[in-house]
């Protein structure tokens, strides 16, 4: 049965008192780690909702972050693609640290020091996450470990060293395929050996109960921004609003402000080299209903309902599942996911950064190879695209450069 989706209780009945949203998300966990979450949800709720909490939130966001960020017309971009489409950015690349990810690492930051927690830790695949808790520890005085998968590592090698100069200890993880999901399981480890000093800051909108909610909630500026600013600019809503899925805390971010909106809101997740098994991390395209970290979404998953390897051009999407509250969106029809490959990607890489003079991360890229080809396929439509630019891409340009070169070869001659 296809779950119901009411904007006007969206917020306040979303998830349930379980953490669930509809049957996705929740606990699983052993008893004595589901214990810690619940102590985490209450100081959640008695906390970081307080005018106090608010406050300094709002502090931080204004004089240390940098925000509001900015909502960018892409004058050239658009017309160079012709039609009557218009591209739009949200730029989150332009937040300190250069991507949404201090959002919810400012967040949970404060939210360890009230709780009286000595160290942050968590999981990284692009390393903006790791920079950004790597921030959020020095801001506010704490310990912090970044664990990180060594394939990850070696394609990450800026961030890397700007956590290690921001005095995060990075732990690199050598089983498995070395990546996301095996930082994710390292961390799980790190975490339940002391629970009690540590507080687990996951990287996006997964993970068990209350953590797709926390992340959300602190990457909801993003969406109240772009949509006033939107508004400001035009005088309208924006059409399309599109951002890239891993995980999916930036695109819940944005689309948290146009839930309740005429407006269509695409998700744009990872087909990799392809479809083959292996070759891409798009969850709810080619995956099905399964239990990873804690929490029931989505899942890439083998006959016996083990985790199938994945891949991404992009680290922070190589992730088997993706976030409950995006499985729920995608049940409900609220949100269209689709798929941009890696050479979309890299095509979308380069124009934004020969065109606009910007430099997108992967990650983002994909969102906008999205929104250009929709501008592409229908150029007789007249429709506004905001795109999140969830990051900048300083952190891709040698892997990136070494790889495929600067672009002459995945560029059409309209975008040189």
């Amino acid at each position: 049965m296809t779950p119901d989706f009411n904007p006007a209780t969206y917020f306040s009945a979303q998830p349930d008192a379980s953490g669930r949203y509809a049957q996705y998300g929740g606990m699983y966990l052993p008893p004595d780690l589901e214990k810690i979450m619940l102590e985490i949800r209450d100081a959640y709720y008695t906390i970081a909702r307080s005018a106090r909490f608010i406050a300094e939130l709002r502090d931080i966001r204004r004089h240390f972050q940098g925000r509001p960020t900015p909502v960018y017309y892409a004058e050239r971009l658009s017309r160079k693609l012709g039609g009557q489409s218009h591209i739009y950015l949200k730029r989150e690349d332009l937040n300190h640290t250069g991507a949404h990810k201090l959002n919810h690492c400012m967040g949970e930051g404060l939210l360890a020091k009230y709780m009286g927690k000595k160290k942050l830790i968590a999981e990284t695949g692009a390393g903006q996450h790791g920079v950004a808790l790597a921030t959020a520890a020095a801001y506010f005085g704490l310990e912090c470990d970044i664990h990180m998968g060594e394939v990850d590592i070696a394609k990450q090698a800026p961030n890397v060293a700007r956590m290690k100069l921001l005095g995060a200890r990075v732990i690199p993880v050598t089983f498995g395929l070395r990546t996301l999901k095996e930082a994710v399981d390292s961390c799980f480890q790190a975490y339940l050996q002391d629970p009690v000093n540590q507080l687990y800051c996951i990287g996006s909108v997964v993970g068990p109960h209350p953590f797709p909610m926390l992340v959300r909630d602190f990457q909801r500026v993003v969406g109240i921004e772009a949509r006033e600013q939107f508004i400001e600019m035009t005088g309208e809503l924006p059409d399309v609003v599109t951002a890239c899925v891993g995980g999916g805390s930036n695109a819940m971010g944005i689309f948290s402000g146009f839930l309740g909106d005429p407006c269509e809101l695409h998700g744009v997740e990872p087909l990799g080299r392809g479809p083959k098994t292996g070759d891409h991390a798009a969850s709810m395209t080619y995956g099905h209903e399964g239990v990873l970290h804690g929490f029931n979404s989505y899942l890439l998953q083998d006959d016996k309902g083990e985790p199938s390897p994945v891949y991404s051009i992009a680290s922070g999407l190589d992730y088997p599942s993706v976030g409950p509250e995006h499985a729920y969106l995608h049940d409900t029809g609220r949100v269209q996911y689709t798929t941009a490959d890696d050479r979309e990607a890299l095509e979308a890489f380069y124009a934004l950064s020969r065109v606009e003079g910007i430099i997108p991360a992967l990650e983002s890229s994909h969102a906008l190879a999205h929104a250009m080809k929709l501008c592409r396929e229908e150029p007789n439509r007249a429709r506004s695209i905001l795109v999140n630019l969830s990051g900048r891409g300083d952190k891709d340009m040698d892997y990136v450069i070494e790889k495929y070169g600067y672009g002459d070869d995945y560029l059409p001659a309209e975008l040189r």
